[in-house]
């Protein structure tokens, strides 16, 4: 059974659905059969989205007007997209005239694939580029830390003393989760306490 799946960017009357209806149904699909959005793409809650894709089932086909509509980045969409292959659900985008079912559609879903993982290579090859100018510069990355050393010297003096770590969290206001973290970092050994 061929499922649509259409969506607009904005809930108000600047963008209508009729011309992706008009050429899901021309491509066979029953008007029935076709959830709709009207919300941002980049918004992970969609419930047209979320009931489409819970509908399909083995052997349907998801049908879209254009690969945009359907996820919010490529590899979202390439998810979605590989989600469906997995649970043998064919996907088709009429624009990009990609058929999942045809040699032709499995070599663009591939290319799209390739892609993706291009993208994040370089992505993560610009951040450890920049992590590292950043260190020669004498900044250090990450997060800064959660208690300052001065704080952290006084809760320490306070535990060697053999104040327990409840006790240290209440007076210093601190969480005990925090507590417990910055310890394991910085490597500390002194008495233990529940």
């Amino acid at each position: 059974m061929l499922i649509g799946y259409m969506r607009v960017s904005s809930a108000d009357d600047r963008q209508s659905v009729d011309l992706q209806r008009d050429a899901l149904t021309m491509a066979g699909v029953d008007p029935r059969h076709i959830h709709t959005d009207k919300a941002s793409g980049a918004r992970d809650d969609r419930p047209g989205l979320k009931a489409c894709l819970g509908y399909l089932a083995e052997g349907d086909t998801l049908v879209v007007w254009k690969l945009d509509r359907l996820g919010r980045s490529l590899p979202h969409l390439l998810s979605i997209i590989a989600d469906l292959k997995e649970r043998g659900i064919a996907f088709r985008s009429l624009t990009e005239q990609m058929d999942t079912t045809t040699p032709h559609g499995e070599l663009l879903f591939s290319l799209f694939g390739a892609l993706a993982q291009y993208e994040r290579a370089l992505t993560r090859e610009r951040v450890m580029a920049g992590l590292a100018a950043a260190k020669r510069r004498g900044r250090k990355g990450g997060r800064p830390p959660a208690i300052d050393a001065e704080k952290m010297e006084a809760v320490m003096q306070a535990l060697a003393s053999g104040t327990s770590k409840a006790a240290v969290c209440r007076n210093f206001g601190i969480a005990r989760s925090t507590l417990v973290g910055t310890l394991a970092r910085t490597g500390w050994t002194g008495p233990s306490d529940a």
